[in-house]
């Protein structure tokens, strides 16, 4: 099961995101105007609808682990994109795709070593992959923030961590040996000013944290997280872009 979401609230305040999410889409320029394009980890479709707008012709297709943030991807999208709730690790199409596109999802993922391979096996042979997510190194000081507040209000969380953070050493290995060619993955430090920090930072980042808290440690947990963070927040992403091989 996905994490919960308050997936209003990460719509109204995910400006980072969706400037991350531009530059990548920005990657895809030059696709083919009838490609079929898959978004993993759509979130509440704003990457998906700008997505539309390359394929004007084409079929673009979306999913999320969040039944929360689907359901808001689809009032956004209606009829104009096939959206669906799934975890990354179940993908199985029944056809493949031309391009697959991913913005600041992927490190929600905790089994790299498999992520990769589903991806593939959902691209066509030449298809284009072009993601990123957070890396080595993201957010490092608003974790050192998380375990301080967790050791005085949280403990059962100390020493758990949602997310794989990756570099790209390893993920150009496990690119390789899920069958993709032309892979350049690189960090990028993204320091990050968000206008309403109180819902930022527990909706964009503590998420899974606090769904592992009653109502009342949850909320004490949140405040003085946000309390103990100030911009701008430590991100770091990880880029990828990869060409899937000959089967």
């Amino acid at each position: 099961m996905g994490t919960p979401w308050d997936a209003g609230t990460y719509d109204r305040s995910s400006e980072p995101q969706q400037a991350w999410g531009s530059e990548v889409l920005a990657r895809l320029e030059g696709i083919a105007h009838d490609a079929t394009v898959l978004d993993v980890g759509c979130g509440t479709g704003r990457v998906t609808e700008a997505l539309l707008r390359l394929v004007p012709e084409g079929r673009v297709l979306a999913f999320d682990a969040s039944a929360d943030m689907v359901a808001l991807a689809r009032k956004r999208l209606g009829d104009r994109a096939e959206v669906w709730c799934q975890d990354a690790l179940d993908l199985d199409l029944d056809q493949p795709v031309d391009a697959i596109l991913s913005t600041a999802a992927l490190h929600w993922v905790t089994d790299h070593e498999r992520l990769w391979g589903r991806l593939a096996g959902a691209l066509r042979p030449g298809g284009v992959l072009e993601v990123q997510c957070g890396g080595e190194g993201n957010i490092a000081g608003v974790r050192d923030v998380i375990d301080a507040v967790a050791g005085d209000l949280a403990p059962e969380l100390l020493g758990w961590s949602p997310w794989v953070f990756a570099g790209p050493a390893d993920t150009e290995r496990r690119l390789e040996e899920a069958g993709f060619t032309d892979v350049r993955c690189w960090l990028e430090e993204r320091p990050t000013y968000p206008e309403d920090m109180a819902a930022f930072v527990p909706t964009s980042i503590l998420a899974a944290h606090l769904a592992r808290l009653p109502d009342e440690p949850r909320e004490r947990f949140a405040a003085a997280v946000v309390a103990g963070v100030h911009p701008p927040l430590d991100y770091v992403r990880l880029n990828v872009s990869a060409v899937r091989g000959p089967r």
